[in-house]
Parts: structure tokens; C-alpha cells; sequence
């Protein structure tokens, strides 16, 4: 399953999705909580997350954590880290 994570409202989302056709799930966290908790915000008053992204088995444990993303490479990276 791939989720993302966006600072933004439930509705922006709902219009980046859109615009995009963006084809993964997208959770709003306009409180950076979740941004706070897996290192994509520094403080609550960062603008825009930090670009990361986590490999997380069925157990729920993190296998492996990508701080510097290639969006062109990284669906690579990630299969061949599967």
C-alpha cells in the first residue's frame, strides 16, 4: 500500500489529486503531527513537508527510511529495497 502525507486540507488534496491524477491515497495533516512524528517537519510552523518517504512491513515496523527522495529513481530504489 502506498499512502502520502500532505500538510495540505482534506479538500486541496482533493484538488491536487485531481489535477494530477494522482493515484495513491493522500492524508491531510494540516497539524504536522504526523509531519512532526516521522521527521518531514522540523516544527509545527514548517510550510511544506520534507520530501521522504518510508518502506514500513506488514509488521508495522520501519524497514528503511529515504531522507534524500529522486522522484525518478525512487520507485526503483523502492522495489529493489522490496
Amino acid at each position: 500500500m502506498i499512502l502520502g502525507v500532505s500538510f495540505d486540507t482534506v479538500k486541496e488534496n482533493r484538488a491536487f489529486a485531481k489535477k494530477f491524477d494522482f493515484p495513491f491515497l493522500l492524508l491531510s495533516d494540516p497539524d504536522r503531527e504526523l509531519g512532526l512524528d516521522y521527521h518531514a517537519a522540523a516544527d509545527p510552523d514548517q510550510g511544506y513537508a520534507d520530501r521522504i518517504s518510508y518502506l514500513i512491513g506488514p509488521d508495522g515496523v520501519i524497514k528503511k527510511a529515504y531522507a534524500k527522495v529522486d522522484v525518478a529513481a525512487h520507485p526503483a530504489e523502492i522495489l529493489a529495497d522490496l
